[in-house]
């Protein structure tokens, strides 16, 4: 099925008139991109009232009202210290069932604070899925980042201990924990978390203790149930929303947000190890709607990657991976480096 932002990139142009069919259709569309019944009927609602009072007649100009709607919804849920982990000693927990990305986010965290400058340790604390260490292990490789380990099927909280004191010996700034992702028995996991954040809060008392739950966009609603079963077991403070790309309706990241009032954090957008990236409120609610304004703002950053290209290949750390590249591997290089720039 296509995915939601596919589906409203062309659905304006295709009314003439703001009919009652407009808004069914409208509201079709959102319910089948995952947005959720009761958000996409407060979406309507909000619509038609931004639609009367700004005396609009053509349905493509409802396009920009959307975007509006959905990035002032999303940002209600916002908080100015959603990312004040990131500025001192921290300890990021991720937790998650089991195939949602889970330990590739936390390769992926890794690399993006090792790249931040930050010292960063990981902790293989899911002992229980078969070759979860081992991957995470080259997860850890690949960023060029410590990473503690324990035995299959052993004690993650003695990881987590472990992982901790090495946090603390070797100044590291950021410990990102993966954990066995079990909904099955619900019991078992939450004490499973409840001995982990015990061992934190004991152990590692000055560190900020951020909880990410990670699911996967691709599951639609499942994701959302997921979220909240961990929510109703453990303190969640956000979501990394992973394989939000083409095959990925979409439309999740505001019936997460609406229902479960939990921010999406951080999303990832494709298998490379830079893409994970911070979550962009106003971009996601442009390109839901396919609005001018974001096809206008990309192709100012493709003027703004050629006239900095010069200054880009002299960066320590990029040279090596812009010599001999192709030119899609030199924009998607300029447009991370950017990227950085902006956090």
């Amino acid at each position: 099925m296509a995915s939601i932002f596919t589906r409203l990139s062309g659905f304006f142009s295709g009314y003439e008139e703001l009919t009652d069919e407009f808004y069914e259709d409208l509201e079709e569309t959102l319910v089948m991109g995952d947005v959720g019944f009761e958000a996409t009927e407060e979406i309507i609602e909000e619509l038609k009232k931004r639609v009367a009072k700004e005396n609009i007649k053509v349905p493509d100009e409802c396009r920009r009202l959307l975007s509006q709607i959905v990035e002032d919804r999303l940002k209600e849920k916002l908080s100015k210290d959603d990312y004040d982990f990131e500025q001192g000693k921290a300890v990021v927990l991720l937790v998650g069932v089991n195939g949602v990305g889970k330990t590739t986010t936390a390769g992926k965290l890794a690399a993006r604070y090792k790249r931040l400058g930050k010292k960063v340790i990981l902790a293989a604390a899911d002992t229980f899925r078969a070759a979860a260490t081992e991957q995470l292990n080259e997860w850890a490789v690949r960023a060029g980042v410590d990473i503690i380990r324990g035995t299959e099927g052993g004690d993650p909280g003695a990881v987590v201990y472990d992982a901790i004191h090495a946090a603390k010996a070797r100044n590291a700034d950021i410990l990102i924990c993966d954990t066995a992702g079990r909904l099955h028995n619900k019991k078992n996991l939450m004490n499973e978390l409840k001995k982990i954040n015990n061992i934190i809060t004991s152990e590692y008392p000055e560190a900020v203790k951020e909880t990410l739950v990670v699911v996967d966009a691709g599951t639609g609603q499942n994701a959302k149930e997921q979220a909240k079963e961990f929510k109703e077991v453990t303190d969640v403070n956000g979501v990394v929303l992973t394989k939000l790309d083409g095959s990925a309706k979409g439309g999740i990241v505001i019936a997460i947000e609406s229902e479960l009032m939990i921010p999406v954090k951080f999303v990832g957008v494709g298998e490379k190890i830079t893409d994970l990236k911070k979550f962009d409120v106003t971009g996601y609610a442009a390109a839901l709607t396919g609005s001018e304004e974001l096809l206008k703002k990309e192709e100012e950053e493709k003027k703004e990657i050629a006239s900095r290209t010069t200054t880009y290949e002299t960066i320590d750390g990029l040279k090596e991976v812009v010599i001999g590249a192709t030119e899609q591997e030199k924009e998607d290089a300029f447009a991370f480096f950017r990227s950085l720039r902006k956090d």
